[in-house]
């Protein structure tokens, strides 16, 4: 992995979509040269990726969550290895 997504590895859904929307405020604005704007663009899609990773993630767990008799969450199963 290149530096930049071992950055971007360890980052909670939380701060990449906060990342992910400065960038995206940046670009609208127009103000940032061509050269920028293509590595905002490229660091921006990584972004996006990890979210959605993260994201997808915490739907199987969601999914995974088993009931007790009495309606209360009582454990999660096993996730399958993706």
């Amino acid at each position: 992995m290149t530096d930049a997504a071992n950055d971007i590895s360890g980052l909670s859904f939380e701060d990449a979509l906060k990342q992910l929307e400065t960038i995206v405020r940046e670009l609208e604005q127009g103000n940032v040269p061509l050269e920028r704007s293509i590595d905002m663009y490229e660091r921006g899609d990584a972004l996006r990726k990890h979210c959605d990773t993260l994201l997808k993630s915490a739907e199987a767990k969601v999914e995974k969550i088993q009931l007790g008799q009495d309606g209360e969450a009582k454990s999660t199963g096993e996730l399958d290895p993706q």
